[in-house]
């Protein structure tokens, strides 16, 4: 009789052991905020804001490509001015730290006088010169010639600045 009440508290131990790891565990997902009137407002004003660029003091038209990149740099220009400060190098382009990263998908590119890219998620480059490596589009500078182009960039260092207008 012992026995068979030793191995019934047991069997009633080991149940209460598997009852507990049986247990359905909850799956904890994480949700977006419900949008509000001023989550939709503010994207339809970032729709309808322009991305500029400034060249030194020359203002130029670019097409901007349409992807991620450009809508957080046009993000980040609606806040306020973004200059960045270029370098010269390897005297077809100009580079600089944007300061942040940029959502980027980098891919391998050959590039044209007047393209804009941008480089490692982290870095503008402005060219006025072909150049082939893994960069992610962010527009073309479509008003100026090569050789305009080569005169705008290739005379030293330049700032370029974005800016947002409606």
């Amino acid at each position: 009789m012992r026995k068979i009440l030793i191995f019934s508290i047991c069997i009633l131990l080991l149940g209460f052991c598997g009852c507990q790891n049986a247990a359905p565990q909850q799956e904890i997902q994480a949700t977006e905020p419900p949008e509000t009137a001023e989550t939709v407002k503010e994207t339809e004003e970032e729709k309808d804001m322009q991305l500029y660029l400034r060249i030194k003091d020359t203002e130029v038209q670019v097409s901007w490509e349409d992807n991620e990149t450009v809508d957080a740099l046009k993000k980040l220009a609606g806040e306020g001015e973004l200059t960045v400060e270029l370098s010269m190098y390897g005297g077809f382009e100009q580079v600089g730290p944007l300061g942040t990263s940029l959502p980027h998908k980098d891919a391998q590119t050959t590039t044209a006088s007047g393209d804009i890219v941008l480089y490692s998620g982290n870095q503008i480059v402005v060219f006025y010169g072909p150049n082939a490596w893994a960069y992610t589009r962010i527009g073309h500078i479509t008003d100026k010639t090569p050789s305009e182009m080569t005169e705008l960039l290739s005379k030293g260092d330049v700032s370029v600045t974005f800016y947002c207008a409606e």
